[in-house]
């Protein structure tokens, strides 16, 4: 490379490094930080569940701008209470329904810290599934502006199950861990198989069942292997006695044979 070409490069890497340093400089600080401080991970259907978000680090992009959220728990009533740095409460807020917005973060108020908490009943499950287990939206936050501009919080889901969709469910659990244990045996995979296809069609009786069924199958291949392999061990313990036993009477004979050979 000639002295004019690395002299080129020089430049154009100086260039780059500038810009880089100018995207930085511009850029938009941390978005607001989000802590999850009482969020279930499921629910039973038409039971009633409670959420609550802490958002913190408010003022790192905007000074001025609203929370809107939304979730498909049903028989909702959201509450927005706002905190100064000492954590004593500024303002509260409720709104009703599964959607809401204009809940206004204001640097002039003082408001260092915002906790919004979601109130509702577990929607009934649409469509089961095992794997992944069916969920739903328990709640998404979004931080916005005057003008239409958006930018997203947070989006958790939760899964949500009924008595008799959790009792197949924990079958086909234990069925899966001694099918897994007992090395996928065919028959057991083809028995909970059939299992998910009852637990996602909703027939829960039936899947429970067929898990059972699953679970015993993968047993019995587990013992039959273990038997096997205890035959296995009999049969080489066999064999290496009698080896040991024919190396015995060979090293007799070897020395029988020296003795007269001698005498």
């Amino acid at each position: 490379m000639t002295r004019t070409s690395l002299s080129r490069c020089s430049k154009l890497t100086a260039v780059l490094v500038v810009c880089a340093l100018l995207i930085a400089a511009v850029a938009p600080a941390a978005a607001v930080s989000v802590q999850q401080t009482d969020v279930p991970e499921e629910g039973e259907v038409d039971s009633q569940v409670t959420a609550t978000v802490t958002l913190t680090q408010l003022y790192d992009t905007y000074e001025t701008w609203q929370i809107a959220g939304q979730t498909a728990l049903q028989d909702v009533t959201w509450t927005v209470t706002f905190l100064n740095q000492a954590g004593n409460q500024v303002r509260q807020e409720s709104y009703d329904g599964q959607n809401f917005s204009g809940a206004t973060v204001d640097i002039d108020e003082g408001t260092s810290e915002v906790r919004v908490r979601v109130t509702g009943t577990v929607p009934a499950v649409e469509a089961y599934s095992y794997d992944p287990q069916q969920s739903f939206q328990l709640y998404a936050l979004d931080q916005t502006r005057e003008g239409g501009s958006s930018n997203e919080l947070a989006n958790v889901s939760a899964t949500h199950y009924t008595a008799d969709s959790r009792e197949a469910r924990e079958a086909m659990e234990s069925a899966r861990e001694a099918i897994d244990a007992a090395g996928n045996p065919d028959t057991a995979e083809e028995s909970f198989a059939s299992a998910v296809d009852a637990y996602e069609a909703g027939n829960f009786d039936n899947a429970a069942s067929l898990a059972e069924r699953a679970e015993t199958e993968a047993n019995q291949a587990e013992s039959s292997q273990q038997r096997n392999q205890l035959i296995l061990y009999g049969v080489a313990g066999l064999v290496v006695l009698a080896l040991v036993a024919g190396g015995v009477v060979l090293f007799l004979r070897s020395r029988g044979d020296g003795y007269d050979k001698l005498g």
